[in-house]
């Protein structure tokens, strides 16, 4: 049971008041004809005509002057005032609202707008309705107009433990958090919008899989009684999508989430959202251009322009982004030549020499030992939009080889800010050349490894009925919003990120 507070108590007694008078504190309807926006722009348009309104919304200030009042409530457009006076309700009805109503309440108000002497444009309350009594008190906050006319608002809920775990006080409280995730979800309508409008088919694949697959991760496992079998929540869509292009579905997308179990940090949580689509008769090269363009039309949807402000960086999207062939990047801040070095041994050996300090884990394959290198020392670096292509083997067993150098396959990662953006394979399409790579992953990996990618039978059967080849694209909707929004947390686009459970 809850423990209340001293001022919880003052207003679960109201409730009760309110209900022996015979006034409901959570009615059943509730009657708006404008929001504050429709309201203000119906009146400005015209202010010789009576704009007779309903507005509802929750209040956020109150100011009892004798025989009159003035309150703020606020809706999902904004504020607005409200103004009663003894003219227009009588004295008891006044003093029931200055005693009985409460910040935080919902209520409905009826009246005809007006403007007050200050200029305010106002509403001039004829009737109101409690709509929702608030037991709970909402984090204090408060609105200061600077020198300059600029407004601060100084918020008690601002500790970013608290604001993540009471995402609807946050929400209630601060304007901006409500505005990123309109922002979001303006982004998700604008990448459907994009790749609907080139003949991409949006489709939907399980979430519960048999067997996991199509990316680098630890699954989340659960078990299906009904089945007798373990199930796997997807950490990628790839391998499902894939098989529709076998099935003549030639452009295909899906946007949803998938799980990873794994750490958590300013740019992962263990549920995210994913784009990926899958382009018959495309390669690497043409997925390349067609994410730059993808992301600048996002980019301009959101914020009205492909230019944008993250932290201290201005980022430009517009097309074409820098490209960085990964042998090239890594000479250029290492000094070591990962072609020169064609074993695990060789390369391990390499960085030690170039860099003492430096702590790849022996065991690595060489793959890893790349991917090390990329990501303690080139990734940083890459702030402004960035391809950075053509990656080892052996991390990337669904992407087909560079031709003539079976050690290099075709793949691109979009960097921005320092981190990773995107993912693009030519995707490999040899059924024989698949089981390989499979093959050599259960043999060269631990059986622990997140590395490690499990062999699907069924997967390998779809591609031997004949896939055509195709170039597939994966991309975090969440950091691009951290990026579109200038949130430098995932915590702070996710409405309910994952949090260690409060004690």
């Amino acid at each position: 049971m809850a423990e209340y507070t001293p001022l919880e108590k003052i207003r679960l007694q109201k409730v009760e008041e309110l209900r022996a008078a015979n006034v409901e504190p959570y009615p059943t309807r509730a009657e708006r004809t404008h929001t504050s926006a429709q309201a203000l722009a119906a009146f400005e348009a015209d202010e010789s005509q009576e704009t007779n309104v309903t507005l509802a919304g929750r209040i956020r200030s109150m100011r009892p002057k004798g025989k009159l009042s003035f309150a703020h409530i606020e809706d999902g457009d904004g504020k607005i005032q409200l103004f009663l006076r003894v003219n227009e309700m009588g004295e008891e009805r006044l003093a029931f609202f200055n005693k009985m109503f409460d910040l935080g309440d919902f209520v409905e108000a009826t009246g005809t707008m007006m403007r007050t002497k200050a200029g305010e444009a106002t509403l001039l309350v004829r009737d109101f309705k409690l709509l929702a009594k608030s037991i709970s008190p909402l984090p204090a906050d408060k609105d200061v107009t600077q020198a300059d006319g600029t407004v601060v608002r100084y918020a008690s809920l601002d500790d970013a433990e608290l604001r993540a775990r009471q995402r609807y006080a946050d929400l209630a409280v601060n304007p901006d958090v409500r505005e990123t995730f309109r922002k979001r979800a303006k982004l998700i309508k604008s990448l459907r919008a994009f790749l609907d409008e080139r003949g991409f088919l949006e489709v939907e694949t399980p979430i519960l899989q048999p067997l996991y697959g199509g990316a680098a991760a630890r699954p989340f496992t659960t078990h299906h009684n009904e089945l007798e079998q373990d199930m796997y929540l997807r950490i990628s869509f790839e391998l499902y999508l894939k098989r529709l292009l076998v099935g003549n579905l030639e452009k295909v997308y899906e946007i949803g989430r998938d799980f990873r179990n794994e750490g958590v940090s300013f740019k992962h949580n263990p549920e995210f959202t994913q784009l990926e689509f899958y382009w018959a008769y495309a390669d690497y090269l043409k997925v390349m251009e067609l994410t730059e363009q993808m992301v600048a039309y996002a980019a301009e949807q959101v914020t009205g322009s492909t230019k944008v402000q993250f932290g201290e960086h201005e980022l430009e999207f517009k097309p074409p982004w820098r490209r960085v062939e990964m042998r090239q990047g890594i000479l250029d801040v290492t000094g070591v030549d990962i072609a020169e070095h064609a074993t695990a041994e060789a390369l391990f050996a390499a960085i030690r020499e170039k860099m003492p300090k430096a702590a790849p884990d022996p065991k690595s394959t060489r793959g890893k030992l790349i991917d090390f290198l990329v990501g303690e020392y080139l990734e940083p670096t890459l702030i402004q939009p960035t391809f950075l292509y053509n990656y080892p083997r052996d991390i990337s067993p669904l992407a087909k080889s560079i031709p003539d150098d079976a050690l290099t396959v075709e793949r691109f990662e979009g960097y921005v800010a320092g981190f990773e953006l995107c993912n693009a394979f030519t995707e490999l399409n040899d059924p024989l050349d698949q089981e390989q790579r499979f093959l050599e992953m259960g043999r060269d990996y631990e059986a622990d490894d997140e590395e490690k990618h499990p062999l699907d039978e069924d997967y390998l059967r779809a591609m031997r009925y004949g896939m055509p080849p195709n170039g597939g694209f994966g991309m975090g909707v969440d950091r691009l919003t951290m990026i579109l929004t200038d949130k430098h947390s995932i915590r702070e686009v996710l409405l309910f990120p994952a949090l260690r459970k409060e004690e």
